[in-house]
């Protein structure tokens, strides 16, 4: 069994907006770095998030190509997120989905503590052991970064 990878971070912002910003990934994730359609040499025209229990991550290209990146398994707003994640490499013939959980804990009126957890490698077969390395580099950008500074601005 492969150990789950953990970010936490504090961001500038209340407990509800800390979540709310999340939800919007649309707003703050870098799809011009971290998307199928880049892979493809393609843009993304729409990063779409269903955000409810049971609602779809899903990337449309420039190519109008869909790539389900996700489904929500919990959603308890403000607090808690459970979702099968990943984004798949176009050469992947039947790509699995890791676990991601992001919980929300208010520190105060204007600090929350985000604590992202990626487990269930194991679903992503053969390549399992790259993509964990992928993302382990990645989330320094997209959460510790991109995220971070959606919660400030």
């Amino acid at each position: 069994m492969m150990e789950p990878l953990i970010k936490t971070i504090e961001v500038p912002c209340d407990q509800e907006r800390a979540f709310t910003v999340f939800m919007d990934m649309r707003s703050w994730w870098p799809t011009d770095k971290f998307a199928t359609s880049k892979m493809r040499d393609k843009t993304v025209k729409q990063l779409r998030v269903d955000a409810r229990e049971g609602g779809q991550i899903i990337e449309v290209g420039s190519d109008d190509v869909e790539v389900l990146w996700g489904t929500i398994k919990t959603y308890d707003p403000y607090s808690y997120l459970n979702m099968d994640f990943h984004i798949p490499h176009p050469s992947e013939k039947n790509p699995g989905f890791s676990t991601v959980e992001v919980r929300f804990v208010a520190l105060g009126e204007d600090r929350t503590r985000v604590e992202l957890t990626q487990s269930n490698w194991e679903a992503l077969g053969d390549v399992a052991e790259m993509v964990q390395g992928g993302y382990k580099q990645a989330w320094v950008m997209i959460f510790e970064g991109a995220y971070r500074a959606a919660c400030a601005g």
